[in-house]
């Protein structure tokens, strides 16, 4: 780089990084590998609600940009919320101890680097791992958000809505996948042929569709996910008494497998924010933000329905106060809908090894806004880890000049706190009492199973006294005589009264329950 081209850069970033209300330090321009001036890089604290990104390729920092994000968004009394996929996050709540190259590094963006610890508070779905239970109820969900994530049709999701219409009208709680399941299975059943007939435009078919994703969804663990105590999302706008914003992580045990119910909790949770916050425009700081780690799992496979509802639920909720970062490997993982939202962009280095790559790079600098560097393809993929190309809004809301930054270290530790400090941050959560016990009230899987079996039972005893009030019928007995019609009837009556034969109409009543349900998959 030229010397001229070095102080434009400089000149440019210094005016366009200048801001004049609190801002979230990001780092300082480097105008090479080795060379980093006194110009800081920031975020201007207001805009932070106007999205953002992180992207970059695997080791290259993108967890740590999240974290030192998280801390000081914290310090500015911002809660935050982030899903803890890989368990680093949890390093938040520790201080970190300093070493050579913190200390470098501070230095070299002229940084007065403290070991930190920040408040946290973590969460587990279903309380699969370490942290207070997340559970939701498939009523709080609805018809339409369930139909989005198991990617139903408009016929199918129309179908789906008069289950639920029929489950509130019958008084059958839906709380779990178990209530939602036996609802469809009941509908299709002898005994529910009249109230399916009442409903009408819910096929055979359909029914077997929309069970057979819901099985699928269990598969990937969302019965864990499912159930009472439902969180408040509310809890999840806190600060402490000393004015700094509660960090809530929620940990994703398995998450590459089951990408379905990450997307799930993550949508949810998006809507009864929306739902429950009041419009608040255009504030000096943010209500809550939201970092989506492995954010391509989020858009994985998903229904154009879903990325829809992504888009929408992403443009609207900046007026409740409420700001989100996606954290993934590189900005084609957004879909564009959603990527043209985003206000700050942090791209950490990129890799162009193949035509794919190459491919990936040219449209991730197409992205970008027009930069000083002559070739900024060449400067993504020469980034060193913990260096990003970071433009942000300034407080006009125009973007800010094209930055090659490095980044500061974060002050908490950068690494998973140990399982002895996790333990003790659950057990001192106000919020482990509320959640922590999984409530199992009766719902519709119950009452329709005492309804099933009662039925079950009825039918036996009817037939019992059917064939005890036989006339005796006239037949030869072979020559190896059978009992007698009296012993037969009254060895019958016996089986059937007994406390074995009860149990056997419960299974059978269970089995025919599935049944139902075996054939219409096969449908």
């Amino acid at each position: 780089m030229t010397s001229d081209a070095a102080t434009s850069i400089t000149e440019a970033v210094r005016a366009g990084y200048s801001f004049e209300g609190p801002a979230l330090e990001i780092g300082g321009l480097m105008l090479g590998p080795h060379e980093v001036v006194d110009a800081p890089v920031r975020i201007p604290l207001g805009m932070v609600n106007r999205h953002g990104l992180v992207a970059g390729a695997t080791g290259t920092g993108k967890t740590k940009t999240l974290q030192l994000l998280a801390e000081q968004l914290s310090a500015h009394g911002v809660p935050v919320f982030a899903a803890d996929v890989k368990g680093d996050l949890s390093g938040l709540a520790v201080a970190a101890d300093t070493n050579q190259k913190i200390q470098d590094r501070s230095t070299a963006v002229r940084h007065e680097w403290v070991g930190t610890a920040f408040p946290v508070e973590l969460f587990a779905i279903g309380g699969e791992g370490t942290g207070v239970p997340l559970r939701a109820t498939i009523s709080s969900f609805g018809p339409t958000l369930l139909s989005k994530v198991l990617g139903l049709n408009d016929t199918q999701e129309s179908s789906l809505g008069l289950v639920f219409h029929y489950a509130d009208r019958a008084g059958l709680p839906l709380l779990d996948l178990a209530d939602l399941r036996s609802v469809v299975q009941f509908l299709l059943s002898d005994e529910g042929k009249t109230d399916l007939k009442s409903l009408g435009g819910l096929a055979t078919s359909t029914a077997g569709v929309i069970l057979r994703e819901l099985i699928a969804f269990a598969d990937q663990g969302a019965d864990a996910f499912f159930g009472e105590p439902e969180l408040d999302s509310v809890d999840l706008i806190r600060v402490t008494e000393d004015g700094r914003g509660v960090i809530s992580l929620v940990e994703l045990p398995r998450l590459q497998d089951r990408p379905a119910v990450f997307s799930t909790f993550l949508m949810w949770l998006l809507a009864d924010l929306f739902n429950d916050l009041p419009e608040v425009g255009d504030i000096d700081k943010p209500k809550l933000v939201f970092f989506f780690d492995e954010a391509h799992l989020l858009f994985k496979d998903a229904s154009k329905a879903f990325l829809d509802a992504i888009a929408g639920t992403v443009r609207l909720i900046r007026s409740k106060g409420v700001g989100v970062f996606f954290v993934t490997q590189g900005p084609t993982d957004v879909p564009d809908e959603v990527l043209a939202q985003l206000g700050s962009r942090i791209q950490h280095q990129l890799r162009a090894h193949t035509p794919n790559d190459a491919k990936a790079l040219k449209a991730t600098v197409n992205t970008y806004p027009t930069s000083e560097y002559d070739d900024l393809g060449e400067v993504i993929t020469s980034l060193g880890i913990g260096e990003a190309v970071v433009t942000v809004m300034n407080e006009r809301g125009a973007p800010t000049p094209v930055a090659w930054t490095m980044l500061r270290a974060p002050e908490s530790r950068m690494s998973p706190a140990d399982p002895e400090t996790m333990g003790q941050i659950v057990a001192a959560s106000p919020l482990n009492q509320k959640y922590a016990e999984l409530l199992d009230r009766d719902s519709a899987h119950e009452m329709l199973t005492r309804k099933l079996e009662a039925g079950a039972a009825a039918a036996q005893e009817e037939k019992a006294r059917e064939e005890k009030a036989e006339p005796e019928p006239k037949v030869r007995y072979p020559k190896k005589q059978s009992p007698a019609p009296q012993e037969q009837g009254s060895v019958v009556h016996d089986i059937l009264t007994s406390p074995v034969a009860k149990d056997l109409a419960r299974t059978a009543a269970r089995e025919i329950f599935r049944g139902i349900f075996g054939t219409a998959r096969r449908r």
